[in-house]
């Protein structure tokens, strides 16, 4: 038994440091330390709804699901598509957005402040134009505001179906209150603070969101050959798959446009996707160890 018992914790240990690697860098260890762990007062405190959601492995299939929508906006794609660099180093653009979420939900104050700074100037500096010659501009609070529109509505989408403690009606506008007070830091136009809100806002961009042939490239590269080995191959195929359901109907049919492989994760019944996304989420919560306890509370 204590041998079983050994193996088994011996795979727990292997499958976290694999995942969090993946996840958070090389650097993560020593960024999650500082992050949890330095004294100072933070954004939000302990018990805050983003916290709950952040912290959460249902975060995993929304941050996919995220992605997806996103690109069906053409001016924001074709930004991401010429800058972000998310096809010549898919991992890093990875770590940089998770140690960002990760500082700015759990991090000092001091370090949230700087790490808004570092990404606002960061796209001062992108500008061009799409293939149709619209010229756009990354710092463009309307672009920003979709970003974040996005984001807000697929991770809070994945945690009410795959969070470990769903949130209540209360708790869901809390979060979107929380969330809102960093995409305003970062130049966003009125992000919602509650489901209201981010119901009318989505609307409001539903117009201008179609495929294009960089959001079908991105469906490919995300949904089809993902830079991935083999052995992690079929918890992230039911990954994708749960982050492709996630989508609202319109969304996900645009998204079924880009491969064969988006297209079939579309077909796929809501039943058989809610399971394949429990299973994985269940395990990623399973073998990632608990954040570190700070020996100073925030204040």
């Amino acid at each position: 038994m204590a041998r079983g018992t050994t193996a088994v914790q011996r795979i727990r240990r292997q499958a976290g440091e694999a995942i969090f690697l993946r996840v958070a860098g090389p650097e993560g260890p020593r960024n999650r330390e500082r992050i949890h762990c330095a004294p100072g007062a933070r954004w939000f405190a302990p018990g805050r709804p983003v916290r709950q959601v952040h912290g959460d492995a249902s975060m995993f299939v929304g941050g996919l699901a995220a992605l997806l929508l996103q690109s069906l906006h053409p001016v924001a794609m074709a930004a991401v598509a010429a800058h972000s660099g998310y096809r010549g180093d898919p991992w890093g653009r990875l770590q940089r957005t998770s140690t960002f979420l990760a500082v700015t939900t759990f991090g000092t104050s001091g370090d949230a402040e700087r790490a808004v700074a570092r990404v606002r100037e960061v796209h001062a500096r992108v500008r061009g134009r799409t293939a149709e010659g619209v010229p756009y501009r990354a710092d463009d609070p309307e672009l920003l505001t979709w970003v974040h529109v996005a984001e807000a509505y697929c991770f809070l989408r994945a945690h009410q179906r795959y969070g470990r403690q769903p949130l209540d009606s209360a708790g869901r506008d809390a979060y979107l209150a929380d969330t809102a007070r960093v995409a305003r830091a970062l130049g966003a136009d009125r992000p919602p603070e509650n489901e209201h809100e981010l119901a009318l806002r989505l609307a409001e961009y539903r117009p201008s969101l179609r495929p294009t042939a960089a959001s079908r490239d991105t469906a490919r590269f995300l949904l089809t050959d993902p830079p991935l080995p083999g052995a992690a191959r079929l918890p992230y195929t039911l990954l994708a798959v749960a982050a492709v359901d996630l989508l609202p109907p319109w969304a996900r049919s645009a998204v079924a446009t880009g491969s064969a492989g988006a297209a079939a994760a579309a077909r796929i019944p809501p039943p058989v996707a809610h399971a394949g996304g429990h299973a994985v989420t269940r395990t990623i919560r399973w073998a990632l160890p608990p954040a570190p306890r700070p020996a100073h509370p925030a204040e």
